[in-house]
């Protein structure tokens, strides 16, 4: 069996440390008795009542979980019908155009994305707001979703689908019942994908939002610009525990998937 050796394992706790250290320290100074976050005076969770009594802040947090719900589910059934036609649709007339514009997004810069859909919600004279910013999410996430998807029907086993075509199965019927549960794994974990993107957004929803709807992330770039209040460290632990339990929960969902599609299609084999 070969061990990690000095070097690898000092790399990799620096690098974990490098990311995870500030996110604790953010915790634990959450629960600081005093207004000044770089001055420990006792262990208190009142910034969290403060933080739940803040209308503007819970505002942009419902804005952002609508927005990040809606954007992630459309997104992942665009980039879900994407990858299927890429991978399976065989050559085409205008597959490469097709091809480059899913791919786009994944090396545009934001500034570029967040400025060419603020030009074009101008030029159709549609208001910014929830509607705007929804779009502007699932135009770049079905990229990422489109990708992930691939990566799994590119390694699917086409013999049960053979198998339940010739069991008379529908093309539909294959799809729903074999296909879309066998790259569910991959599809749930392009919806989680995209909707941390949507739920993380700064730039491109600074160029969408409106007076009537601001995200959380614009909100608390608003609000650092004056100092790092204990409410922000307060909400960005929220946000830390909600996207961990939907990691950890997401993970074992996914993986209880995979094993039981893994004994099915043996047990298919076998048959």
């Amino acid at each position: 069996m070969n061990r990690m050796s000095w070097f690898n394992t000092v790399s990799l706790t620096l690098g974990f440390a490098f990311l995870y250290i500030p996110m604790v320290i953010l915790i634990i100074y959450s629960f600081n008795e005093s207004k000044l976050v770089t001055v420990w005076a006792g262990f208190s969770t009142k910034w969290y009542g403060e933080l739940l009594r803040n209308e503007a802040f819970l505002n942009a947090a419902w804005v952002t979980v609508k927005v990040a719900v809606i954007s992630s589910t459309i997104a992942t059934v665009l980039g879900t019908m994407a990858a299927y036609v890429l991978v399976r649709g065989g050559r085409f007339l205008g597959r490469t155009l097709f091809s480059g514009m899913i791919y786009a997004p994944l090396v545009m810069p934001e500034v570029i994305t967040g400025l060419s859909l603020l030009l074009l919600f101008i030029g159709i004279g549609l208001d910014r707001g929830v509607l705007t910013i929804v779009l502007a999410h699932t135009t770049f996430s079905m990229c990422y979703v489109s990708v992930v998807v691939s990566s799994r029907l590119v390694t699917f086993d086409r013999s049960l689908e053979e198998a339940a075509l010739d069991l008379g199965a529908t093309a539909m019927e294959t799809f729903r019942l074999v296909t879309l549960p066998i790259i569910a794994p991959a599809v749930i974990s392009g919806w989680l994908l995209a909707f941390t993107l949507s739920l993380d957004d700064l730039v491109i929803a600074s160029f969408t939002a409106g007076p009537a709807a601001t995200t959380l992330p614009i909100k608390i770039f608003s609000a650092v610009r004056l100092g790092v209040s204990p409410e922000i460290n307060a909400l960005s632990t929220l946000l830390i525990a909600i996207v961990s339990v939907g990691v950890i929960v997401t993970s074992l969902v996914s993986k209880r998937q995979l094993v039981k599609q893994q004994r099915e299609e043996r047990e298919a084999l076998r048959s």
